[in-house]
């Protein structure tokens, strides 16, 4: 790989310059310590994301709120995070101060963990539930997503990501499935608003044309009721809402956009395309297209679900190696304006050095995500996330995990 290929040549975010086309997901890892600051391990991983030179690096999802999580060791981005979160952003742009950094900032919703935690929702979902949501709670999680906003740029963050996919707060509130009568709920200029009240907020009260808000976004969730589903009870396609929404954001100044589809917790093989059926990979593509031939020639589309396809040894039918592989289709879909960047999850798990790697030409060294989804494990048994297949650590730490999972049953039964 040289670096005249498509996904290592600089592209314009806003005012600000990636060196590359390589962007570091959002994984959350449950390794910040008890107060929501950033740990040891999660200095550790971001220290070696921004050595190994991608383009764009997401912060995991730094909750807003301390009332409303998803992962007991979740970052946060409170008024008591701020000092730490300064000498955090600090390092990482001594590491390398080429890539940007932006935080994605998120609300759990009715994705919080009842065990220790309030969970809130527009209107739940069969099996999940929560506490009904109020205009005044609304109005009060706008003000806590400004606040959140400002820390992060007063931090040295170069923007924010306002979540809006995998089923959190920003999903529930914009899918067919939120009908209920009231402010934020309903017709679709009602399920939009928590949205643009929250970008019109942010924009204004940070007025710093430097700093970039943009939001990654489930196009689809692929269940009943969900995003870019037809109605509140139905699962057929329907993308008129979302393409709208995307269309909005880049009105009240989104700079990107981050495709996805599915929620984790539902849909997860949608999210990830999963190694025995890998084919959502392909309909992520089309996701990607849809949104670049929304937007304006400024706004940069960032596509995911590419680590699914690796070095090309996967699992795809009908297709040669050669034209099967992560930097295939990356290359491709960029030249032929499918997408400006890749975004790569799973795989910087694997190998936190791979836009490195390629760009350097020692693709040998690589280490291939195998898509085992063990990582999804640990977050699934709230545990610090790694690879435990390229990382002793974790390789010993998921079988404590699954012996002590084995002698609790044993006990039960």
């Amino acid at each position: 790989m040289t670096e005249k290929a498509p996904l290592f040549t600089p592209v314009q975010i806003g005012p600000r310059t990636a060196p590359n086309r390589m962007v570091i997901n959002a994984m959350e890892c449950c390794d910040a310590l008890d107060n929501g600051d950033p740990g040891p391990k999660t200095l550790e991983r971001y220290r070696n994301y921004f050595q190994g030179r991608a383009g764009v690096v997401f912060l995991e999802a730094i909750t807003i709120t301390a009332e409303c999580i998803a992962r007991k060791f979740q970052l946060s981005i409170l008024p008591h995070n701020q000092k730490a979160l300064e000498r955090f952003t600090a390092e990482l742009k001594r590491a390398n101060p080429e890539t940007i950094f932006i935080w994605q900032l998120s609300h759990a919703g009715e994705l919080a963990s009842s065990e220790f935690s309030r969970r809130m929702t527009p209107n739940p979902l069969p099996g999940y539930g929560g506490e009904l949501m109020t205009e005044e709670d609304v109005a009060r999680i706008i003000d806590e997503f400004v606040l959140s906003a400002k820390i992060a740029h007063d931090c040295g963050a170069d923007g924010i990501d306002f979540k809006l996919c995998h089923g959190y707060l920003g999903s529930a509130m914009l899918r067919p499935h939120n009908n209920r009568k009231w402010k934020y709920g309903g017709p679709w200029e009602n399920r939009v608003r928590f949205a643009y009240e929250s970008y019109e907020r942010i924009t204004k009260e940070i007025n710093d044309p430097d700093f970039l808000i943009g939001s990654k976004v489930s196009l689809w969730e692929g269940f009943p009721g969900g995003q870019g589903c037809a109605g509140p009870d139905t699962a057929i396609m329907d993308l008129r809402e979302p393409l709208d929404l995307i269309k909005g954001l880049e009105e009240r100044g989104a700079k990107f956009i981050l495709v996805s589809a599915g929620s984790p917790s539902i849909t997860l093989a949608l999210v990830q395309p999963d190694r025995k059926v890998p084919d959502y990979g392909y309909l992520h593509h089309y996701f990607q297209k849809l949104v670049k031939d929304t937007v304006g020639p400024k706004t940069v589309v960032m596509g995911s679900a590419y680590s699914i396809f690796r070095d090309g040894k996967n699992s795809f039918q009908a297709v040669r190696e050669e034209e099967s592989s992560l930097t295939y289709w990356g290359n491709k879909n960029i030249r032929e304006g499918v997408v400006d960047m890749v975004a790569i999850g799973r795989q910087s798990l694997a190998d936190c050095h791979l836009p490195a790697k390629l760009m350097e030409g020692r693709e040998s060294e690589i280490n291939w995500c195998t898509a085992c989804d063990q990582c999804i494990e640990f977050l699934i048994r709230q545990k610090p996330v790694g690879c435990a297949v390229y990382a002793k650590e974790y390789r010993e730490s998921l079988k404590e995990i699954r012996k002590a999972e084995g002698r609790l049953k044993a006990k039960r039964t």
